[in-house]
């Protein structure tokens, strides 16, 4: 399966691998050696934290080079989706009640970050607009109701 992410995405992804690998991973090994010598592995806290650790790391090692393994790299700017909303697109809203209008960029879920303004394309929101093009309204289903946003401007940047 396909998994599509930004380019800058993508280096997150691959910044985080290179740390774990050649950070993470020596760290973890060290400590598992350093309580390996204390003796009595059965009532070793420092042992099992330790392992326990160690196996976060590989889980997320795997996981990683599964994702970019499969990655769908997608550049926004040379992307031709005619002003509709795809993966990739940043778009300005206008929330209807408020009149309070916000810029998100539509992303994979391992770049999506609502503080930088990313959203991920399985959000509600993001589930929303897609397909969606300027002028035309998305309604979200969010916890307090459903939510409507006006399409203001969608850009490929």
């Amino acid at each position: 399966m396909r998994i599509p992410l930004t380019a800058t995405g993508a280096e997150m992804l691959r910044v985080e691998l290179q740390q774990l690998k050649s950070v993470e991973r020596p760290r973890v090994i060290q400590a598992i050696q350093e309580a390996r010598s204390h003796g009595d592995l059965s009532e070793n806290a420092e042992y099992d934290a330790a392992k326990e650790r160690q196996s976060f790391i590989e889980g997320r090692i795997a996981e990683l080079e599964g994702k970019l393994a499969n990655a769908q790299i997608i550049e926004p700017a040379n992307l031709e989706a005619d002003g509709r909303c795809v993966f990739g697109a940043t778009v300005e809203l206008e929330e209807s009640d408020s009149g309070q209008v916000v810029t998100y960029q539509i992303v994979g879920e391992d770049e999506a970050d609502i503080k930088r303004g990313k959203i991920s394309i399985t959000s509600p929101i993001g589930r929303a607009l897609i397909g969606k093009s300027s002028g035309d309204v998305a309604e979200v289903l969010a916890p307090g109701g459903i939510r409507s946003y006006e399409i203001l401007d969608v850009r490929y940047l």
